[in-house]
């Protein structure tokens, strides 16, 4: 059975955390560490407050991913899999449900270091529009656009 998509609860916050922070860490990019989950805790709370709408996929009661959107931005700021579900067509279903909020346009950003999701990303049909350096955190991070194709005339 696939894990259901489903609004985040206040409740699910620490462990939407755990997942970033896991899902994350799996790229190699970064070390697991109490800093780092408490700083994710802190900000999940934080990006709630500024605008963002959260889901996860509920895997029978345990959280598989988290999907943050800002909806008014046509954004999809996060998408993490818990490693143990990867590869099992969970960013799929999550990408197709973005879809289905953002039916029109949808933005994102990779850092461009995480070549497994970048890639995925353009072959899911989001075009590469440029790099920069994010002033938060230090990365290069790579910007794409999807937008929803015109029917012929």
């Amino acid at each position: 059975m696939t894990p259901v998509i489903r609004p985040a609860r206040s409740d699910d916050y620490d462990e939407i955390a755990r997942i970033w922070m896991e899902s994350w860490v799996s790229t190699g990019l970064d070390q697991a560490s109490e800093p780092l989950l408490t700083q994710l805790r802190a900000r999940v709370r934080q990006e709630i407050a500024n605008g963002w709408s959260l889901f996860v996929a509920d895997d029978h009661g345990k959280l598989a991913a988290m999907l943050a959107l800002h909806l008014p931005k046509l954004y999809l700021d996060q998408l993490f899999v818990a490693p143990e579900y990867h590869g099992r067509g969970l960013g799929r279903q999550l990408l197709a449900f973005t879809r289905s909020q953002l039916p029109d346009e949808i933005s994102l950003r990779c850092v461009r270091e995480n070549e497994k999701a970048w890639r995925w990303y353009e072959r899911e049909g989001f075009v590469f529009e440029r790099e920069r350096i994010e002033p938060l955190n230090g990365l290069m991070m790579k910007y794409y656009r999807w937008k929803k194709e015109e029917p012929p005339r």
